[in-house]
């Protein structure tokens, strides 16, 4: 074989090689973003939103969070704690009503206790909202919403309906926290028969919540929702 012939044999023979290297990584990049979009959820999508677009960089912090915090030990509540949480949550609806602005910032450090009870990092709010993206990323932005709009309330910069919407996204990341261990999340057909039976109309055609109408998130409680009823109408 001619030294011209052997060449052109050494070159396809590299050419070859690094479109198989390029497509193995290829490959490994791309199961590595599916298996980070099945944990994470919609907080990959919001992580990627949060780094202008860059796929990269946001699988490269999320995995840094499963690094840390994805062996985390978590523990469920006993019961009685649990329902002395429900009834606080429950508490905190009564107050929205004449007082949204303390319900909202009571509400946050309702959470930030509760994720400190059941195991989860409570030194410094970041951290402990990374150790939860782990293992709720399905409802944690509720928490960092209701966070937000408490530190607005404070400075007097959050109106009331801002305020009813961050009670709203944090009650499902509540729900998560306070449920029993090896109890589902509700289904949606079960959701919709709770909100039937839960609901009523008083005298005057305002809608009202059952205090305690729902699944019941512990012993002998109703699955509280964070309040149905304000000043002006239904919420």
């Amino acid at each position: 074989m001619s030294t011209g012939a052997i060449s052109i044999v050494v070159v396809v023979a590299v050419v070859l090689a690094a479109a198989l290297i390029i497509r193995v990584v290829r490959a490994g990049a791309s199961r590595r973003e599916r298996a980070l979009r099945r944990r994470f959820g919609p907080e990959y999508e919001l992580n990627v939103a949060q780094h202008a677009g860059d796929n990269k960089a946001a699988e490269r912090e999320l995995e840094e969070r499963l690094r840390l915090y994805g062996d985390l030990r978590t523990q469920p509540l006993p019961g009685e704690l649990r329902e002395r949480y429900v009834a606080e949550w429950a508490g905190m609806q009564e107050m929205f009503i004449e007082s949204p602005e303390h319900a909202v910032t009571g509400a946050d450090q309702l959470l930030a206790r509760l994720a400190h009870d059941r195991g989860y990092p409570s030194g410094r709010y970041e951290e402990q909202v990374a150790a939860l993206s782990v293992h709720h990323a399905g409802h944690v932005q509720g928490y960092r919403q209701i966070h937000d709009t408490a530190a607005r309330a404070r400075e007097g910069r959050a109106d009331t309906e801002e305020l009813r919407e961050a009670v709203v996204h944090a009650r499902p990341f509540f729900e998560d926290l306070v449920r029993p261990p090896h109890h589902g999340a509700p289904s949606r057909s079960e959701t919709a028969r709770q909100h039937h039976h839960g609901e009523r109309r008083s005298g005057s055609g305002r809608r009202k919540w059952l205090p305690g109408a729902g699944t019941g998130t512990g012993a002998g409680t109703g699955h509280t929702r964070f309040g149905h009823t304000r000043k002006g109408g239904a919420w």
